[in-house]
């Protein structure tokens, strides 16, 4: 009993929920410590200072309970933090991951939550038993002795000082170092900041577009029979289509067609949904994101010149561009919007949606844009029973050990877009007259594919995986014959180093003869006048970096190398 008694009263210590507290609140910093490419100084200064702070913090209170409570935003960051490094196994809680809790819909958290159970479970150990420690902090009638604060606040202090020599030294040997990108929490409180700006501009797109015209015109005939359909696929990666070499069968309908021609060195520019997808629906890149919330979408640009306009998306709407771009379409719809949270709709579903809009127009000429979900996590559920052709399929856990069945549902899941075009195709030859498909995909995916055991996408340091994505154009027989020049560029242009994002409002306009002040012909496919330039990786904060310079590995740049995709590493 005696034994008990002393463990009983040593739980129930303010001393050691003091501890307890700075411990578990800077927890993160040590993790980060191991995960971080950053010298060893900005390291040592990540620990030193925060936790410093932390302690000195927690000597204020004579009750370490009601400070826990006090910081429990802080808390909230060192949890997230803690399972996004289970996640991707480094770096700090980006803009984009804020941004991601508020764009991403209830199914796909759902798909993810089930396979991140270790690192949730792991947290919830650690800070559940934290917060459980803090109630009885604060309902204790014990208090911290006024010596032992004095005592730890003179500790905490030179600590302080500490780390402020430490950043000092950062500051001035370190190159790049800055507070709000290296030191956690700071790094993660101004990503908040700044997340939260951005979804208040977000809010009020609308007010700062509603002028904006790319006073667009047709130069084609008036009375052709015309019909462009952009695929934006979801989490394809180039390198598991056959038509890019791999050794799997994965795109049979695609090599089957003479009129299809594929893009060996695309890349995109974003690995995240809400930041790719805008980029392929508007004139702007990477190099200039910050106008998209003050321009329309390339479906504007194509109502102006006179088109039909169809949106059809099977994903669900989430208040992001995306859904403020499709609905400037004449006929917009998210198949998904009205049904329940799990249901499961196939890509397919697009399909016949599409061809009843086009048979219900009067006009001529039509625009539309699918956005799929293509190979979205979880890959088993976007590909019909029978279309499972690389089998085993069935195990879906996140885990390195269900790699193989993760690859072939995977592969499954390609092979299904690759009917989903084929399809279309035929539809659109069905439908004769001038017809024309662009279709890439919105970023890649990680499959568990090398030591590193990375998996899924959106990961603050990207990977190659999630870069290079397929591009493939089609046009129809009657299309190439009144077309020629625009199929001819569309043909010869198939090697050069291109970014999907970049060039596809330019090419697409190009190939539906739409002039426009913001149409730049050395940006467009479909132009003899195509120039590639230098291409570019949209970061976290908004900024334009060099591909090669976003803290890529070496593994990924031998995989660029391998499947001859040039990588920049800037001037």
């Amino acid at each position: 009993m005696k034994r008990y008694s002393k463990l009983y009263s040593w739980l129930n210590s303010q001393q050691v929920f003091f501890w307890i507290f700075v411990v578990a609140i800077a927890l993160p910093n040590f993790a980060l410590a191991f995960t971080e490419q950053m010298p060893v100084i900005t390291k040592v200064c990540n620990v030193v200072l925060p936790f410093s702070v932390f302690w000195h913090l927690f000597t204020l209170t004579r009750k370490p309970g009601k400070m826990f409570w006090i910081l429990f935003l802080f808390i909230f960051f060192d949890a997230f933090q803690i399972v996004l490094l289970y996640l991707f196994g480094e770096s700090v809680i980006a803009v984009d991951m804020f941004l991601n809790v508020v764009t991403t819909n209830s199914s796909e958290i759902n798909e993810l939550l089930g396979n991140l159970i270790p690192g949730v479970a792991t947290v919830f150990v650690i800070y559940g038993a934290t917060i459980f420690f803090a109630v009885r902090s604060v309902l204790s009638k014990k208090t911290l002795g006024t010596e032992f604060r004095r005592r730890q606040r003179r500790y905490s202090s030179v600590g302080i000082v500490a780390g402020l020599l430490l950043m000092a030294c950062c500051a001035l040997f370190t190159r790049g170092f800055s507070v709000y990108h290296h030191i956690f929490p700071v790094n993660v409180t101004y990503n908040m900041i700044e997340a939260i700006d951005r979804q208040m501009s977000n809010k009020h797109y609308f007010d700062t577009s509603r002028n904006f015209t790319f006073h667009a015109t047709s130069t084609h005939d008036a009375g052709e029979k015309e019909i462009y359909v952009m695929v934006v696929g979801e989490t394809a990666r180039a390198m598991n289509f056959h038509i890019y070499g791999y050794n799997r069968p994965t795109t049979p309908c695609l090599e089957a067609d003479p009129n299809v021609v594929a893009y060996t060195d695309a890349v995109t520019e974003s690995n995240t949904t809400h930041k790719s997808v805008p980029m392929l629906l508007s004139a702007v890149s990477a190099e200039n994101f910050n106008d998209i919330y003050h321009q329309k979408s390339l479906i504007t640009a194509f109502k102006e010149a006179g088109f039909h306009t169809i949106f059809l998306s099977n994903q669900r709407p989430n208040h992001s561009f995306i859904d403020f771009f499709g609905e400037e379409a004449d006929y917009s719809e998210f198949i998904k919007e009205s049904m329940p949270s799990k249901a499961i709709v196939l890509d397919a579903e697009l399909l016949p949606l599409l061809r009843k809009q086009i048979e219900r127009s009067s006009n001529p000429k039509i625009f539309a844009v699918l956005h799929t979900y293509g190979s979205h996590f979880n890959y088993r559920e976007r590909y019909r029973e029978e279309d499972s052709f690389f089998k085993p399929d069935t195990a879906m856990d996140a885990k390195f050990k269900n790699r193989e069945m993760l690859l072939n549902a995977y592969d499954n899941s390609i092979r299904y877009t690759d009917r989903f075009l084929g399809d279309l195709i035929a539809m659109l030859r069905q439908q004769g007259g001038s017809a024309a498909i662009a279709y890439t995909s919105d970023h890649g995916e990680d499959v568990f594919d090398d030591d590193r055991r990375l998996f899924l996408h959106a990961s603050p340091i990207p990977s190659y995986y999630q870069l290079h994505v397929p591009l493939v154009f089609w046009a129809s027989n009657e299309y190439i014959e009144r077309h020629s020049n625009e199929w001819k560029a569309i043909e010869v242009n198939r090697e050069q180093a291109v970014s999907g994002s970049k060039e596809m409002f330019h090419t697409l306009l190009t190939l539906a003869g739409i002039a426009s002040n913001l149409r730049i012909d050395s940006l467009s496919l479909a132009s003899p006048h195509f120039r590639a330039g230098e291409r570019h990786y949209l970061t976290d904060h908004n900024e334009a970096i060099p591909l090669g310079e976003t803290g890529m590995g070496r593994h990924d740049l031998s995989m660029f190398e391998k499947m001859g995709v040039k990588v920049e590493q800037g001037k």
